[in-house]
């Protein structure tokens, strides 16, 4: 995979964001796929067809039944002064050296560890357009909405 600096992604804004600074250790962790990449990542790994998730195709895996078991909120938590992941959110089994993908559509994959994540996801989450969030070789799953909800669910 081949990366792009964090200051020439054009989402970069969300990770220097003044209201939600960021450490530069973990600012070095967060690595945007090229855009070359993102698609490439997208269609092995969540589309062959869609660019977005609005366009999720019925044989997309993200639009089958059963892929998602459980709902719940984040936006109360991103308002807050709570740093935590809603605990729904917090995959128990994961370390936090595993590799994830924030992917908000084709051409938009950040990878990080999920230590970092769990640090930073407000400022992942400033962007909530249906991004999926997924973990290197682990089946579970979470899709974040705009209305401030979010799904977890296993693929």
């Amino acid at each position: 995979m081949d990366y792009q600096s964090l200051s020439d992604y054009p989402q970069g804004w969300i990770f220097r964001h003044r209201e939600l600074p960021l450490e530069q250790a973990l600012l070095d962790d967060i690595r945007p796929l090229t855009e070359a990449s993102s698609l490439a990542f997208w269609r092995q790994q969540i589309s062959k067809e869609a660019t977005h998730a609005a366009h999720f195709m019925n044989d997309d895996w993200p639009n089958r039944n059963g892929i998602w078991q459980q709902k719940a909120e984040w936006q109360a938590r991103w308002e807050s002064d709570d740093t935590a992941l809603p605990e729904e959110l917090d995959f128990a089994d994961w370390e936090d050296n595993i590799t994830v993908y924030f992917c908000y559509d084709c051409h938009n994959v950040v990878q990080t560890t999920w230590g970092t994540f769990r640090q930073c996801w407000k400022n992942f989450l400033f962007y909530d357009d249906e991004p999926l969030l997924l973990g290197r070789r682990r089946m579970q799953v979470a899709r974040f909405h705009s209305d401030g909800t979010f799904e977890t669910g296993v693929r």
